[in-house]
């Protein structure tokens, strides 16, 4: 039986790669001389690990939802849901207090004004995280950066500068340390080697849960 591919993206990439979406559709990225039948023949190839990705997908709940942006919608900060509340008369156009208070009149432009907020918070708050954990046991960065990341929580480039996804501070404070504490370990070791995962548990010994965590709800630190 044939595997229906929603989307082809051809690019300039030199391998052909699968991506499951959070909502179950399966992408195909190749490159421009690649021909549909080849592209065909690498799917079915996958059909297995295609069919099982889907499945775990379509049972997962809560299910991901893309925000509309309307009052009373949750958003997450830190590990926890904050409703919205779109309001009039507010200057500032975003700010947090028990709830989002959004102001009315950058409604429409409200997904980068919410992308805006959390990159921001997610440089201070991961900053002051990883400056803690490197402190206490003893790394030197180089600098921390914030990116568009969507896949990848985190990165450690040669230069010692720590990468990480703005998306993280959506999730609970254990899991950015956990994150922050993976990149920090990079410094010393470069690979995923067993030293490596021996090392991020001896500095986080539950490390293991908040990976898990990841693993499971990772999907939901989005828009």
């Amino acid at each position: 039986m044939d595997i229906k591919i929603d989307k082809i993206v051809r690019t300039k990439r030199k391998t052909i790669a699968l991506q499951i979406t959070d909502d179950a559709t399966l992408v195909v990225r190749a490159p421009f001389y690649v021909s549909d039948e080849t592209i065909k023949r690498v799917v079915l190839r996958h059909k297995k690990w295609i069919e099982r990705k889907k499945s775990e997908i379509q049972k997962r709940d809560p299910k991901f939802s893309k925000k509309e942006f309307v009052n009373g919608e949750g958003f997450l900060y830190l590990g926890k849901s904050f409703k919205l509340a779109i309001v009039d008369g507010q200057e500032v156009p975003l700010k947090l207090d028990d709830v989002f208070s959004l102001s009315k009149k950058y409604l429409p432009d409200a997904k980068q004004i919410f992308i805006k907020w959390y990159w921001q918070k997610a440089y201070e708050k991961i900053s002051e995280r990883v400056n803690l954990y490197a402190q206490r046991f003893g790394y030197m960065y180089n600098k921390v950066r914030i990116t568009n990341a969507q896949k990848r929580w985190g990165s450690c480039s040669s230069k010692g500068n720590l990468n990480f996804s703005w998306r993280l501070v959506m999730a609970p404070l254990p899991v950015i340390d956990y994150v922050v504490i993976h990149e920090l370990v990079h410094l010393e070791v470069k690979n995923h080697s067993r030293e490596f995962w021996h090392k991020v548990k001896m500095l986080m010994p539950d490390y293991a849960l908040h990976r898990l965590w990841l693993r499971e709800n990772g999907y939901m630190l989005r828009l």
